[in-house]
């Protein structure tokens, strides 16, 4: 005769049945993968089958197959968020034209819309580097130093996924720019 399903305690102390098959029970986790799936990224499978969250780390070979996929990934969810909060100041920019008879009011609205211009027209600029990032993935040339071609750390990428240089090269680069600066 067959035996019970094994139970299997869980990180937060629950039992739960061990299949095949992961049950979505709400978690940060199931949250983080299905809002990656809906903005274009790919969910990462094991060879159980079972959606994982996964973390590049520099045990495995530098951008190896899992590693592009989560940063395009990464910078496709990245582009998404500007682009709605593009659409979103647009429209509110476009309601946001009455007519205001204090002089105060209207140069404080006026002052506050420059700003927002000026903050999108910054992300604008960032969504270009998104792409050529995107673009980088696609060449093969993602995750390297335009300067040295050395690898760029996983921890730079993680945290600046459009970066183009080395921490030691941007390092370098940022020296050069304050020397012909202070003239």
């Amino acid at each position: 005769m067959g035996t019970a399903p094994r139970k299997k305690t869980t990180a937060a102390g629950r039992k739960s049945k061990t299949s095949g098959a992961r049950k979505l029970n709400g978690t940060k986790a199931d949250r983080v993968a299905a809002k990656a799936k809906s903005a274009g990224g790919k969910s990462i499978r094991t060879s159980a089958g079972s959606k994982k969250n996964y973390v590049p780390n520099e045990s495995e070979p530098f951008m190896n197959k899992r590693q592009r996929e989560y940063f395009r990934a990464k910078l496709l969810r990245w582009k998404e968020e500007i682009l709605r909060e593009t659409r979103e100041t647009l429209e509110h920019l476009q309601t946001g034209t009455a007519y205001m008879p204090d002089l105060g009011d209207r140069a404080t609205a006026e002052a506050q819309r420059s700003l927002e211009l000026r903050a999108r027209d910054r992300q604008r600029k960032l969504v270009s580097k998104i792409n050529a990032a995107l673009r980088r993935i696609d060449d093969g040339s993602y995750g390297y130093c335009e300067e040295t071609g050395e690898p760029i750390s996983l921890k730079r990428l993680h945290a600046r996924p459009i970066a183009t240089l080395s921490i030691e090269a941007q390092e370098r680069h940022e020296m050069r720019e304050r020397v012909y600066s202070d003239n």
